[in-house]
């Protein structure tokens, strides 16, 4: 059985190649394939192995104080999703290049995925307003799935995000809205950059549709989750819907 984790952590990060070559030594004694990103923002994760090597490489990461607090998704597969190791130092960890979207001057307030199952069940949040799910993530992401009823935007780059909202955010007033994307990345920067361009009735989902997976399965989603790895999409229980290796997965 092969161990999965998709990982970020947003803080200052002064000498990245530095951190990237450690990250990448760190990973090749444990055999641990998938990509690792380092910016001066932080790190983003998504790595597979042996259970063992994986919490090994979990623990050197997290004896560092700036990631003490690092919060990991897991799931499983039978087979190694990923060809290689891939270790980059990049300007950002997810490319948004907007101003008014850095974690780490403050995360945006988030929503819980128990929470959201709730709201979603009940069809309003608890102030009784009504609630937008919108989908930060490429159409090509979405076409596997995403929540029902989200306002999924016509994008192939996270970069085209701010543009294509536009024509909605009058609509959008009214409502609290609730970003999402795989993993909690890509909404938290949204998140974020929404409530400084004047929206301040954005949340994001903690944890993404991981994380939302992982602790409530399901409940108002509709299909997978696009992964980036052999695997191809995860359902709510986390089974991948390619399960093989990735020379089979072609």
């Amino acid at each position: 059985m092969v161990t999965n984790i998709a990982a970020y952590h947003f803080v200052a990060i002064d000498a990245p190649g530095t951190l990237a070559a450690r990250l990448r030594g760190w990973a090749e004694a444990g055999a641990l394939l998938g990509t690792v990103l380092v910016a001066g923002e932080g790190i983003n994760l998504f790595l597979a192995g042996a259970g063992a090597a994986v919490e090994e490489f979990l623990a050197q990461l997290r004896d560092d104080p700036r990631f003490a607090g690092l919060q990991v998704k897991y799931s499983h597969s039978t087979a190694q999703p990923f060809a290689r190791l891939k270790v980059k130092v990049k300007p950002e960890i997810i490319s948004f290049r907007r101003d008014g979207a850095s974690p780490l001057r403050g995360r945006a307030p988030a929503v819980v995925p128990a929470e959201l199952a709730r709201w979603i069940a009940q069809g309003h949040d608890d102030a009784g307003k009504p609630v937008v799910l919108l989908d930060t993530r490429n159409r090509e992401e979405v076409a596997y799935g995403t929540f029902a009823g989200a306002l999924a935007l016509p994008i192939d780059n996270f970069t085209e995000l701010p543009a294509a909202l536009e024509p909605h955010r009058d609509a959008l007033r009214d409502a609290t809205v609730v970003s999402f994307c795989t993993g909690g990345i890509r909404c938290e920067k949204a998140a974020l950059w929404m409530r400084a361009d004047g929206m301040d009735n954005v949340l994001q989902l903690d944890g993404g549709i991981l994380g939302y997976f992982e602790q409530v399965g399901g409940q108002g989603y509709d299909g997978r989750c696009f992964v980036f790895d052999g695997r191809v999409a995860l359902d709510p229980a986390l089974a991948p819907l390619v399960d093989a290796g990735v020379g089979e997965a072609a």
